[in-house]
């Protein structure tokens, strides 16, 4: 039996924070992508998460904030360049990952002595947060390692069916993750790029540190080398590259022009007039989309690598890494 879907009027937050504060899972949406939310300080909570979405123990979470006196109660310390972050980018898609206060559970952060900690800027994500009074810890609503759902016909049925509530939201704005920016007193580091551009952090901070690749040992989510996959198999195209049809039932994954050659059974554009906001924006629901076309292979084109450019590209590159896609030919 599926949990109830409902729109997030008054009852349903409250009935959502009740059932967060008693332990139990809540799908709500966030500006960025679906999240699958837990009470952060409770453990047994927590482990659902993981049970759920069948993740990994050594893969971290973020937890959802509502106002700076949650991030003081969950960080020991903040610097001063997380401090002009946090002031410039939130509420919004911006993850600081800082020391952790005792009072955050292990099971959380992996072990780790460092907690990701963001403030969403979607009104239903704060509504419910500040209902609950608590922090919210809440991964991407989807299957480990499958597509982020950006809105809730995305949802993945067996997740549906070991949720409390499901809140609809309607599509997520930005439609990739959140950056994700490990902050010292001497340097920001960028652990996942996402819909803050790294542009726009280096405007606030200076010259930041960029990911040097993917982590077998994460300390954030979204460093894993496979990540963010549809089940059918992903090639990524170098720029005027021509995909092999061959038989197969192929899907495209275009940036701004659908291909001229009519034998591709699915064809998604990302965006018409190249804005990388859309591309990014419409990225997870093109793929679900094609997923769902009974394809044998799907052919993303490359993005400019500027921007939110990065982000898109981030995540198809982990979509099509290892297993059944990769990058190029």
């Amino acid at each position: 039996m599926y949990a109830p879907i409902r729109l997030p009027t008054e009852e349903t937050i409250a009935e959502a924070a009740r059932i967060l504060r008693d332990g139990g899972l809540v799908v709500f949406p966030t500006e960025t992508v679906y999240g699958l939310g837990a009470h952060a300080l409770d453990a047994r909570a927590v482990a659902r998460i993981f049970e759920v979405k069948n993740r990994p123990r050594f893969d971290p979470l973020i937890v959802h904030i509502a106002d700076p006196a949650m991030l003081e109660r969950l960080c020991e310390t903040v610097p001063e360049a997380a401090r002009r972050l946090i002031e410039r980018f939130w509420p919004g898609p911006l993850t600081v990952v800082l020391p952790k206060r005792p009072v955050v559970p292990d099971i959380v952060t992996a072990g780790l002595p460092t907690v990701a900690v963001r403030w969403p800027s979607h009104p239903v994500a704060q509504a419910l947060i500040r209902a609950a009074g608590i922090p919210v810890a809440a991964p991407s609503a989807n299957p480990f390692g499958r597509l982020s759902p950006t809105r809730v016909e995305h949802l993945d049925p067996v997740l549906r069916a070991q949720v409390d509530l499901i809140i609809d939201g309607g599509p997520c704005e930005f439609g990739v993750e959140s950056t994700i920016v490990y902050v010292t007193e001497e340097t920001v580091t960028v652990l996942r790029l996402g819909a803050v551009p790294v542009e726009a952090l280096e405007a606030v901070v200076g010259p930041v540190a960029l990911p040097t690749g993917s982590r077998d040992r994460p300390m954030s989510p979204g460093q894993l080398p496979r990540h963010y996959a549809p089940h059918t198999p992903v090639y990524v195209l170098r720029p005027g590259e021509v995909p092999p049809l061959s038989g197969r039932r192929v899907g495209y994954l275009a940036f701004r022009h659908a291909p001229a050659d009519p034998s591709f059974q699915a064809v998604e554009v990302l965006s018409p007039t190249g804005d990388l906001r859309e591309a990014a924006a419409r990225l997870f629901d093109c793929l679900h989309r094609l997923d769902e076309a009974g394809l044998d292979v799907i052919y993303a084109e490359p993005v400019p690598e500027v921007g939110l450019g990065r982000a898109i590209m981030d995540r198809l590159r982990r979509a099509a890494s290892g297993g059944n896609g990769e990058v190029g030919r």
